[in-house]
C-alpha cells in the first residue's frame, strides 16, 4: 500500500515537473485552424508517464517478466512520439521507427500472437502466419490509439475503460497490480490535461498515444497467449478503437482521400461538433465502449462463436451510422 502511495506521489511530480520544464524549453503543441485548444501547450505527457512506468518497474514484482518486458520496451515507442511531436515525421518514417521496439518484441522476445480462439466448432491458429499477423495488428491497434488523441480526455478517458474492463475479467492479482501501475498516472495525467486545481495544462502527444497503445497491444497479446481471457473478449475490450480505426479507413477510401491525412473526420470531432462539449463527447465514446464489450460479454457466456458473429455485425452497424454522419457532418 506504502508503495502504491509512493508511486502515485512519483506520478504527479513527474507530469508537473514535465509540463514546468516543456514552458520552458518551448515543447509546446501551437494552435492552427484544426487544433482548437487556445493556448501552446506541452506535448510531452507521454515522456512524463513513460518515465513512471520505469518506475513502476522497480516499485512491483510482477510475476511475468514479459509484463515488465512490455513497459520497459514501450519507452523506445514514446521517444518515437517525441520526435513526430517535435519535428512532425512523415508517414512512412513515423511507420519505421514504430516498427523497431513492435518487432524486437516479436521476434526476439517471443510475443507473437499464436491463436485468436477456439470458438467450439473451430480453432483459428496462427501457425507460421502468427508473426506476420501480429506486426500489422499491433501497428493497426497502436495507430487506432493515435486516431484518439485529438480532444481532451479523449484517448485517456477511452483507455480507462479498457483497463477497466480488463480489470473486471482478470483473478490473479499481479496482473491486476500490473493493470493498476498502468492506470494510476493516466487518471493522474487528467487532471493535468483539464488543469484541475489549476494545474498546468499537459498533452499526451504522440510519445502518449502510441506509448499506451503499445502498452495495451502487447498486453493483450500477452493475456491471449497465457490462455487468461479469451481473444474474442479482448477484441470487445477495444471495440470502440477497432471499429472507428477501420471505419474510417474505409469511409477515406470510398472518398478518395488520404488514409494518414491529418482531418477532423474522427469520431471525436464528429461528437464534439454536435454536442459541443467535451465532457459529453468523452462520456458518450467510453460509455459506448464499455456498451459493447457487455454486448460481447453476455453474447460470449451463451457461445463464443455468438459473440464472434455479433462482433462482425456491430462492426456493420456502426459502419453504417458512422458514414452517414460523415455524409451529414
Amino acid at each position: 500500500m506504502i508503495t502504491m502511495v509512493l508511486y502515485t506521489i512519483i506520478s504527479f511530480l513527474m507530469l508537473l515537473f514535465t509540463s514546468k520544464v516543456s514552458y520552458k524549453l518551448n515543447l509546446l503543441d501551437k494552435p492552427n485552424k484544426r487544433k482548437k485548444h487556445l493556448n501552446p501547450t506541452p506535448y510531452t505527457g507521454g515522456l512524463a508517464i513513460s518515465f513512471v512506468y520505469i518506475v513502476g518497474i522497480l516499485f512491483f514484482n510482477f510475476d511475468s517478466p514479459k509484463l515488465s518486458l512490455i513497459l520497459s520496451i514501450s519507452s523506445l515507442i514514446t521517444i518515437v512520439g517525441f520526435i513526430d511531436d517535435k519535428y512532425v515525421l512523415n508517414t512512412g518514417g513515423k511507420l519505421s521507427l514504430q516498427i523497431i521496439p513492435i518487432i524486437y518484441l516479436i521476434a526476439l522476445k517471443d510475443m507473437s500472437l499464436i491463436q485468436i480462439g477456439d470458438y467450439n466448432y473451430f480453432q483459428i491458429n496462427l501457425n507460421s502466419f502468427a508473426v506476420p499477423f501480429t506486426i500489422l495488428s499491433v501497428i493497426f491497434l497502436i495507430n487506432s490509439f493515435n486516431y484518439f488523441d485529438g480532444l481532451d480526455g479523449t484517448l485517456s478517458f477511452t483507455s480507462i475503460s479498457v483497463l477497466v474492463i480488463l480489470y473486471f475479467l482478470i483473478t490473479d492479482e499481479s496482473i491486476i497490480k500490473y493493470l493498476i501501475t498502468i492506470f494510476i498516472p493516466l487518471f493522474i495525467f487528467l487532471c493535468f490535461n483539464f488543469s484541475i486545481f489549476k494545474l498546468p495544462k499537459l498533452f499526451l502527444g504522440d510519445s502518449g498515444s502510441l506509448l499506451i497503445g503499445f502498452i495495451i497491444s502487447f498486453t493483450l497479446v500477452y493475456l491471449a497467449n497465457e490462455n487468461i481471457i479469451h481473444p474474442i473478449l479482448l477484441a470487445w475490450s477495444i471495440v470502440i478503437f477497432v471499429y472507428e480505426f477501420i471505419s474510417l479507413n474505409f469511409i477515406r477510401l470510398l472518398n478518395k482521400q488520404g488514409l494518414f491525412k491529418a482531418d477532423r473526420d474522427h469520431l471525436h470531432h464528429i461528437i464534439y461538433d454536435k454536442t459541443r462539449s467535451v465532457y459529453l463527447t468523452n462520456f458518450l465514446i467510453t460509455t459506448l465502449n464499455i456498451f459493447l464489450f457487455t454486448i460481447g460479454y453476455i453474447s460470449f457466456k451463451i457461445s463464443p462463436i455468438i459473440s464472434l458473429f455479433l462482433f462482425i455485425v456491430f462492426f456493420i452497424v456502426f459502419l453504417t451510422f458512422r458514414n452517414n454522419f460523415k455524409k451529414k457532418y
